[in-house]
């Protein structure tokens, strides 16, 4: 027959393991889970009602910002505002140099003079330089779409050839479309209310303004009144 283990040997059995535990019955188990649990129901009930609740863990929520968090808050030059009279700017002055470029391209097949083709070819790729500077910061401002010719003016030189088409071409465009555009970038320059678009015009208006005095030395030699 077995004998049971004297009090005094267990004790001293479970100094010499301290990492040995008493076993707990099933019933006494159970009863320290439900008292734990019902303290930490108490615990949280007690956060939220003082406003210090902890909202559930998401995503990236350790202090970082997640990526669409990121994007979100990041500072975008195309979501700043333009003013009406810089809006008008950047179509105008699209509309201008597209236009100049289109006209200018017919005056290659359309015209029979070496000097009108010698004066669209410069303004071919001038206002090319042009428009590409303007498109560039145009986009940053939040406008993408491409400027358009204005076919009202393109479309009345198709049908044109020879002297007729230089006359239309010289007078229309090349004098009064720079003539437009002069007035166009001066103002931008003086008071536009975007420094990008400001520095733009002031950087293009030279090189209009000459464009203007080459056009008027064209009128007079071929002798066509504006």
């Amino acid at each position: 027959m077995t004998k049971s283990m004297p009090t005094n040997a267990r004790h001293e059995l479970n100094a010499l393991h301290p990492g040995t535990a008493p076993r707990l019955s099933r019933r006494s188990a159970g009863v320290i889970a439900a008292l734990m649990l019902s303290a930490s129901l108490m615990s949280m009930t007690a956060n939220a009602q003082n406003g210090n609740a902890v909202a559930p863990a998401r995503a990236g929520s350790d202090g970082a910002a997640t990526p669409a968090a990121a994007n979100e808050n990041a500072a975008s030059p195309s979501q700043s505002k333009l003013s009406p009279a810089d809006q008008q700017f950047v179509q105008d002055a699209g509309t201008a140099g597209a236009t100049e470029i289109a006209a200018s391209k017919l005056a290659l097949t359309n015209s029979s003079d070496e000097e009108v083709k010698s004066f669209a070819q410069r303004m071919i790729a001038d206002h090319t330089r042009l428009a590409r500077n303007l498109d560039i910061v145009a986009k940053r401002q939040g406008i993408a779409a491409a400027p358009s010719a204005d076919a009202s003016v393109t479309g009345s030189l198709e049908s044109l050839h020879g002297t007729d088409f230089d006359k239309a071409y010289i007078a229309q465009v090349a004098v009064d479309g720079h003539r437009k555009a002069v007035a166009v970038f001066s103002t931008e320059s003086q008071s536009g209310g975007n420094a990008q678009l400001k520095n733009v015009a002031a950087k293009a208006l030279p090189i209009i303004k000459h464009h203007y005095a080459m056009a008027q030395q064209l009128a007079k030699l071929k002798g066509v009144t504006s």
